[in-house]
């Protein structure tokens, strides 16, 4: 299936999505976050892609933002159907049952930030610049940007990004943890070699472990401790529980499969 903003490959176990807007420095329009939903479905519901890869084509940004042309004469009720939209299609990035990696090289602001928030590991090149500068076009983040900011780097520090709009640099990004690694040149490089690692593991485990994690926060201690015993003993219903432990007493590599 062929689509005009996005583009998907399958190569190595890896799911690879493109944003492909670079004349508009990959803005995300409706069209973008629709053909953006369908991948994520596609991805989802291919046995033979194990990780997810996403990043920006052109060279500049990841994503630089929603589209401002698209949104400057929305009503507030195409504002609210337009956000809802925007969340659902990130909701699918965070309860993806694989791993989702952010690769991201150049700017990441506004909707591009929000959408890397939505995934689970972030790599960012030197040159990369984050923040959720909305506040300076007279709104909010509207992709979830307030709540995964702040569950992610701390209130504090969402307040303060969100009511200075200032751009966070690489480096200041991963002292915040708003990104794991920074990398000289092309993140796209770390995140095929964490892919690789990630795919010697237990695909069935890591998807009950995101689960466990993703829920757990949603709930009080108490309940997300007992959450993860049940998905614990999920794991044992399994093959490669079976598999893994054995080649742990035989002393060998396990071969998921």
């Amino acid at each position: 299936m062929l689509f005009e903003t996005i583009i998907y490959e399958v190569k190595h176990e890896i799911g690879y999505i493109t944003i492909n807007r670079p004349k508009t420095l990959n803005a995300l329009n409706r069209q973008a976050l629709e053909e953006l939903s369908k991948v994520l479905e596609m991805a989802e519901a291919n046995d033979m892609v194990k990780v997810v890869i996403i990043t920006g084509a052109g060279g500049k940004a990841f994503v630089a933002g929603a589209d401002i042309s698209a949104m400057q004469n929305m009503t507030a009720t195409e504002a609210y159907e337009y956000a809802r939209l925007g969340q659902m299609t990130f909701n699918k990035i965070y309860k993806l049952s694989k791993i989702v990696i952010a690769a991201i090289d150049g700017f990441a602001l506004g909707g591009g930030c929000e959408l890397a928030l939505a995934c689970d590991i972030r790599i960012a090149s030197k040159k990369t610049q984050m923040g959720i500068p909305e506040t300076s076009l007279g709104v909010i983040p509207g992709f979830a940007g307030t709540q995964r900011l702040s569950r992610v780097v701390g209130a504090a520090a969402a307040k303060e990004m969100l009511s200075t709009a200032r751009k966070v640099k690489a480096d200041e990004a991963k002292e915040m943890g708003l990104v794991n690694y920074v990398v000289e040149e092309n993140p796209l490089v770390k995140a095929e070699e964490l892919s690789a690692e990630i795919c010697k593991n237990s695909i069935n485990a890591i998807r009950l472990g995101k689960k466990a994690i993703n829920e757990g926060l949603e709930m009080e201690l108490s309940k997300g401790i007992e959450h993860e015993a049940a998905l614990f003993a999920m794991a044992f219903t399994t093959a490669d529980q079976k598999e893994g432990m054995s080649a742990f007493i035989e002393k060998r590599q396990a071969n998921f499969k």
